[in-house]
């Protein structure tokens, strides 16, 4: 019995002997689409045409001008109203009392009293201005017509015709006559023409006030300066922050708010008012709300700062004018005033300007300074300006290491005794042993103090500027101490402290500025020790009290909030070395910006005022130097020269390698050679022709003093 096989799957590969088949498969035409309905094509067109910006544009046009010409009428209507009444004098008396200010309020009344009487008056004129018209015209024609008459005789007089009696009175009545025909003449076009001359007018005010919404508005004008700052522009912005208590206890004042406020007063580019909180409202929950408070301003969030003065539940607000901070300010008068010079002890550097406008001056006076901020925000500019202003006090000393070492700090070569430029490792290592070497100096001057407590220091300034690279340093020393770091055994972190601690006290002053302000690459001891501290613009408000500490945070300072990039060199100063606005913890000040090219020439100014100084551009502390040669160095021409005064020199000369000199090595380096210090009046003393016979003796015998 045979079974069929059948097989559900088809074989993959054909049967031997057969051709390979090629199937087409024809895809018919797509089917036309339905033609679009006319209605829909049209609503289409319509919509695109509504909705495109040349009509958005023209309707705005149509609608700006026409309420220019209604919103014109009610300005011309108010002014007539206000110059026919007392309107003005009691809208101004009540701002006044809703201020507080009450003399100003007692000052418009006695004004709209003046006005009413005045006005009275001009009333009780008009019961006899009829009769009094009606005679005074009675008289000028009387006399107008006697005049004309006594002409016409003295022409008849003078021609010998009767007639011209009457000829100027007949010649001014044909002038009154082509009067009266001019005036037919014109009077119906004027009627006509009349309406559209007096609606143009009230075009042309309301377009010069701008009377508009401010959707119709044009877009620079809507972009451009913002509305003037009113008692109730500021009550309603006030109102409108999201504040539930502020907006209750506003809308259940009686003035509407307008208590809340003190005077507006004018400062610099802007305006500044104080406003007392009403009762459960905090002032740093206006903080907060800065952006929207600026907003509601009609202003951008950095043209308003908010600050918080003595007086409780109080803020006080600085409106700027719109667009006037995006204004540079003018040059320094250190380039400006050629004659500038400077005083460490009673001067003030002219640093910028504060938000008022008024110049913002800086007292450098035994004040440690720190200035931090983000990278290319002019850090390096603020700082630098302060030294070049306090480089025209020919006393004064600069120690500097620039640790980014692009030259901007060469102009200081021929000033500063030390100047470091480097990023590197080597550089950082030499900044912070040129610090230790000013605690040493530090330390000697204290000591000499205790000896003699009315020596007068010349004041050293130590700079770093890029502080940050010293505080991560990662190389360790041979004594197995870090360089960078911030513990007891870091010589950076260290040898700062020291000087923060005593330096003032000596006139030795450690200047620094910092990058991106952290707790690593700025300890909190080094930037509490500073009396100055300034920031430019920082990411965040935690940064922001690293740099400035909690108080001035808490009062309002608010670098984290300056624009990276738009305020470049504008600078929140926390110091009593600069004015700063009563009950406020700190002050915006924008700096004035000195290129590079007037900072060389300011520089040059300086080198001229000092007697000439040989800069070290970098610390060796492996040189070999000649302590004969140098001590001849520093004598000069003095024939006697006190040894703790040559010690002094020394250490000023070379400070790594004399720093540990005292009057016994001095006396055996001289007595080496055949020499000693004397004494004069009581006092050791080195003497110029000693020193030149010990290094006579010295190259006689061939032997050398070399000291590493």
């Amino acid at each position: 019995m045979s079974e069929n096989v059948v097989h559900l799957h088809k074989p993959t590969d054909p049967p031997a002997g057969t051709a390979n088949v090629t199937t087409l498969t024809v895809v018919p035409d797509p089917a036309p689409p339905a033609p679009v309905p006319l209605w829909v094509r049209s609503g289409r067109a319509i919509k695109n045409g509504v909705t495109h910006e040349h009509t958005k544009a023209t309707m705005r046009g149509i609608a700006r001008h026409s309420i220019y010409t209604f919103n014109g009428g009610r300005i011309v209507a108010r002014r007539t109203w206000d110059g026919r009444t007392g309107s003005r004098y009691e809208r101004m008396i009540r701002a006044a009392e809703a201020a507080g200010n009450l003399e100003l309020a007692q000052e418009w009344e006695e004004r709209l009293q003046r006005f009413r009487a005045a006005r009275h008056h001009r009333r009780m004129d008009l019961l006899h201005s009829p009769v009094d018209a009606a005679k005074g015209v009675a008289v000028g024609a009387g006399m107008g017509v006697g005049v004309l008459v006594a002409l016409g005789v003295v022409m008849a007089i003078n021609t010998g015709q009767v007639g011209d009696v009457v000829t100027p009175l007949s010649a001014t009545i044909d002038f009154i006559a082509l009067l009266i025909r001019i005036v037919q003449v014109v009077w119906g076009p004027l009627l006509t023409i009349g309406p559209f001359l007096a609606l143009l007018a009230l075009w042309s005010v309301g377009r010069r006030q701008q009377a508009a919404p401010n959707w119709a508005l044009p877009v620079n004008v809507r972009s451009g300066e913002g509305e003037p700052i009113t008692p109730s522009i500021v009550v309603k912005a006030l109102r409108d922050l999201g504040i539930s208590p502020l907006k209750t206890a506003i809308k259940e004042m009686g003035d509407a708010g307008a208590s809340m406020l003190g005077p507006i007063r004018i400062a610099g580019c802007g305006v500044e008012v104080d406003v007392t909180l009403p009762s459960g409202v905090a002032t740093d929950e206006v903080q907060k709300r800065r952006r929207k408070l600026a907003e509601n301003l009609t202003r951008h969030e950095h043209e308003v700062f908010i600050t918080i003065p003595e007086a409780a539940r109080t803020v006080r607000l600085w409106i700027a004018d719109s667009g006037a901070l995006d204004e540079p300010i003018g040059p320094s008068p250190l380039v400006t005033d050629e004659t500038m010079t400077a005083n460490y002890k009673t001067g003030k550097a002219p640093w910028g300007q504060d938000l008022r406008g008024d110049a913002a001056e800086l007292s450098v006076y035994q004040r440690h300074l720190l200035v931090t901020g983000l990278s290319n925000q002019g850090k390096t500019a603020a700082l630098r300006s302060l030294a070049l202003w306090l480089a025209l006090d020919r006393t004064v000393q600069f120690w500097i290491a620039d640790l980014k070492g692009i030259g901007d700090w060469a102009m200081f070569d021929g000033i500063a005794q030390i100047l470091i430029e480097g990023p590197s490792d080597d550089h950082v290592i030499q900044a912070t042993e040129m610090v230790e070497d000013a605690v040493e100096e530090m330390n000697r001057r204290i000591e000499e103090r205790r000896q003699d407590s009315t020596v007068v220091f010349e004041p050293l300034i130590v700079v770093v500027d890029e502080a940050q690279l010293a505080f991560m340093c990662p190389v360790v020393g041979e004594d197995k101490r870090p360089y960078g770091g911030s513990k007891a055994t870091s010589r950076y972190f260290m040898a700062v402290r020291k000087i923060h601690n005593q330096g003032r006290a000596v006139d030795v002053l450690m200047w620094q500025g910092t990058q991106d302000p952290t707790d690593q690459n700025l300890p909190k001891l080094v930037r509490e020790g500073a009396h100055t501290r300034a920031s430019l613009v920082v990411g965040t408000e935690s940064q922001s009290r690293m740099a400035l500490g909690d108080k001035a945070v808490n009062g309002g300072a608010a670098p984290h909030l300056l624009r990276q990039g738009l305020d470049k060199g504008t600078l929140v100063v926390a110091s009593d070395g600069i004015t700063i606005p009563a009950g406020q913890a700190s002050i915006t000040v924008r700096t004035h910006f000195i290129d590079d090219e007037p900072a060389a020439e300011i520089a040059a100014r300086a080198k001229a005022l000092r007697d000439g100084v040989a800069t070290l551009r970098v610390v060796d502390h492996t040189e070999e130097r000649d302590a004969l040669a140098d001590i001849a160095a520093v004598i000069g021409d003095t024939a006697r020269l006190r040894t703790d005064e040559v010690l002094k020199r020394l250490h000023a000369l070379d400070t790594a390698v004399y720093r540990e000199w005292n009057n016994g090595r001095l006396k055996r380096l001289l007595e080496e050679h055949g020499e000693e210090p004397k004494k004069s009046h009581g006092v050791m003393v080195v003497r110029r022709d000693d020193v030149a016979r010990a290094l006579a003796n010295r190259d006689t015998d061939g032997s050398a003093s070399a000291v590493q």
